[in-house]
């Protein structure tokens, strides 16, 4: 292991002087936020400028190390501690692993908090980023989560004749379960809400923009044409692919609306999915 090449705090690494017995949240906020993200190293041994000043015990510093994680974490996240030397200086390298069972928590004097990874810090993580975690932690995605709008009230006329269009056959009632619109207990999920006709969630959303130019430059950023569409997701890919055909000079290649920007750059068009 190139150590060395670590010293740079980043997101996914972190490093500590020492090991504050007295003040473990200090570096167990790390170790949250490791787990409820992408993994990361803590390297025990290295000043804030990056020198190596090394530890005076390793052996008991990883003793130390592995039972606060145990008492101090809820669940226990999965880790790797390893010694290594560096110019004749000892240092403790605490890998942990991405987690499975998030969101990962810090119980010491009197909280219960959990971290996510922002930037080179590790900070609390905010109602939003809790519950992306618990999601993340339960295996559901937020697609089949029961929505709390009733199947009874939504019609999916649009969803019918595109799947008539696309696959030459008729869409049947069995297939609102097996496509995931509703779940076994009958219930709309997400997913159904944001298919349906009228889509009631208020977030399904499109801008598009077409603007003067390619740069900013000075006078070129007037918007030519704009337009905002909100609805069903059928609705939302036949609005926006339509707005990128008028926009167009020249016929221009299909692409996937996936993911929540899409830029065509030469044609100086901008689409913005929320």
């Amino acid at each position: 292991m190139d150590i060395k090449r670590l010293i740079g705090e980043a997101t996914e690494y972190d490093k500590k002087e020492m090991l504050e017995y007295k003040k473990p949240k200090s570096w167990l906020k790390s170790v949250s936020a490791f787990a409820n993200g992408m993994g990361g190293k803590l390297l025990f041994g290295i000043n804030d400028d990056g020198d190596v000043v090394g530890l005076a015990d390793c052996e008991r510093d990883c003793e130390i190390i592995s039972e606060t994680v145990k008492t101090k974490m809820d669940p226990i996240p999965e880790i790797h501690l390893a010694p290594e030397v560096i110019d004749d200086k000892k240092i403790v390298v605490l890998t942990v692993f991405p987690g499975k069972e998030t969101p990962y928590y810090y119980v010491g004097d009197g909280n219960r908090q959990a971290f996510v990874r922002i930037g080179n810090e590790s900070v609390i993580a905010d109602r939003t980023a809790i519950r992306r975690l618990v999601l993340k932690g339960a295996g559901t995605p937020y697609d089949s989560l029961t929505s709390p709008y009733e199947y009874k009230n939504m019609a999916f006329t649009k969803l019918r004749s595109v799947c008539k269009q696309r696959t030459h056959n008729e869409f049947l009632d069995t297939d609102y379960e097996s496509w995931g619109i509703i779940n076994e207990n009958g219930e709309l999920t997400n997913a159904g809400a944001l298919i349906a006709d009228e889509s009631p969630v208020r977030h399904s959303r499109v801008f598009c923009t077409r603007w003067n130019g390619l740069t900013k430059a000075p006078g070129l950023m007037d918007a030519i044409d704009d337009a905002e569409f909100s609805g069903s997701l059928i609705s939302l890919l036949q609005e926006a692919t339509a707005f990128v055909a008028r926009n167009s000079r020249r016929p221009g290649r299909n692409f996937p609306m996936t993911g929540r920007k899409c830029l065509n750059i030469q044609k100086g068009l901008f689409l913005k999915a929320v």
